[in-house]
């Protein structure tokens, strides 16, 4: 393949995965661009072996068949007001009997003020509401006009989705991570890359832990790893380790893009003991400068809670030397085009928040010119994958603001992209074989 093909082929590649773009931001097909992944060169591209047979795979299409919101839109309970109380009070007396009536308990009356994290939730919601509504609504109508969003006709929607079959097998990553804090402390000049194969020769749990194992090959490889089957995208590496053993990325490359998604402390995590959250003295203590190439572009997700919002803002990224340039949103849509959660609902908000910024050169307060400019706000809007917590790809749409052959590293990863470098203690949890339709070429 010439060169020119080569680079005619992978800008068809991002025109196809990102649908459309306006000045208010991106619609992205993130189900055809994963499965770009998966194929010959993993979307990249690369020269290989054009007549080679082998088995590449498309990420089931039922994981992101979202056809209706979360939370439908309340409507009106029809009943009779005179004679449903009656007939529940006579319910009830029949089965207890009126001598054994238990006392009803009295509730706490709710306070109907604000707490201060509340008032400024609602602050940043109203400041960024219309701004989500106007611009994502141009998105999706451009999105039915090519065809990628449908209306929901007929009886269609009264039709409940199709219940996807996900692998509930308990995911046993970071237990083994835990596990490797008990083995004999590693000299970091034995911490090689492990390349895999065709033979793949790779077999032992313990040989991807505290290893950074790459696949340079142009076609998607499989592992085994806890008596399960994990499928590793062409031109990809990664590093299982929790935050006790990130050494290896130190040795490992420079980075021009570093995207992370912390696991952030709630009340709800708090209360559940089968997952951990990173305080901010720990989030502090990533070695982001130490991974980060000059001018680097860092990418952070963040909950709706603005204690999280202004602790990036006003303390991580200036312990990081890291100067904040852009807040972005990432809008959840159905494939009938409507937001997974109405705008103003009090449950769940419809958008997540990404905060960019640029490390800054020492002694300098500007940036080189031949950087493009981060804009202050763009929308990402796509149809979101049924896996709990899974981002989307922000691969193809970050790369226009960094040089070109840029070096990208995903923090807290759960899964893998083609050309990028992933860590974390359940890196390879959404690349479980279940997840995956095998096909040959």
């Amino acid at each position: 393949m010439l060169v020119s093909d080569c680079s005619s082929l992978l800008y068809l590649l991002i025109a196809m995965s990102v649908l459309c773009s306006s000045p208010a931001g991106w619609l992205l097909d993130e189900l055809l661009l994963v499965n770009k992944w998966y194929q010959h060169g993993g979307g990249l591209c690369t020269q290989g072996e054009q007549d080679r047979l082998a088995t590449t795979y498309c990420f089931r299409e039922d994981l992101f068949l979202i056809l209706k919101p979360y939370i439908a839109t309340p409507s009106p309970v029809i009943s009779d007001a005179k004679c449903e109380p009656a007939r529940s009070e006579s319910l009830e007396l029949s089965i207890s009997g009126p001598e054994n009536k238990k006392p009803e308990r009295k509730k706490r009356p709710r306070s109907k003020s604000l707490n201060s994290g509340e008032v400024d939730a609602l602050l940043y919601h109203k400041k960024i509401s219309d701004l989500i509504l106007v611009g994502s609504q141009s998105l999706i109508n451009d999105g039915f006009e090519k065809g990628f969003l449908q209306p929901l006709a007929g009886k269609e929607d009264e039709k409940s989705e199709v219940e996807s079959n996900l692998n509930n097998k308990t995911c046993g990553l970071a237990e083994l991570c835990d596990m490797a804090k008990n083995m004999p402390t590693l000299n970091l000049a034995e911490l090689d890359v492990r390349v895999l194969n065709d033979g793949n020769s790779v077999s032992q749990d313990t040989d991807f832990l505290s290893h950074i194992t790459e696949n340079p090959s142009d076609w998607p490889q499989c592992i085994n790893l806890l008596a399960e089957t994990y499928l590793i995208p062409p031109k990809s590496s990664f590093l299982l380790s929790d935050i006790t053993c990130i050494q290896p990325l130190l040795k490992y490359k420079k980075y021009n893009i570093i995207v992370i998604d912390p696991p952030w402390e709630n009340k709800s995590v708090k209360r559940s003991k089968s997952y951990s959250y990173l305080s901010p003295g720990q989030m502090k203590q990533l070695p982001i400068p130490g991974l980060a190439d000059t001018e680097c572009l860092v990418v952070t997700w963040v909950t709706n809670r603005q204690k999280h919002l202004r602790f990036i803002k006003e303390e991580l990224y200036p312990h990081w030397s890291v100067r904040t340039l852009a807040e972005w949103h990432w809008v959840k849509i159905t494939k009938s085009g409507e937001l997974v959660f109405p705008l103003d609902s009090q449950h769940k908000k419809p958008y997540e928040i990404l905060v960019l910024g640029r490390l800054q050169k020492p002694d300098s307060a500007t940036f080189s010119d031949d950087l493009p400019p981060i804009p202050p706000h763009k929308l990402i809007v796509s149809v979101p994958c049924k896996l709990h917590s899974h981002k989307p790809p922000l691969s193809e749409i970050l790369k226009e603001y960094v040089k070109p052959d840029a070096q990208c590293l995903e923090l807290f990863a759960r899964n893998l992209q083609p050309g990028w470098t992933s860590w974390g203690n359940e890196v390879l949890k959404f690349q479980h074989l279940d997840y995956f339709i095998p096909t040959q070429t």
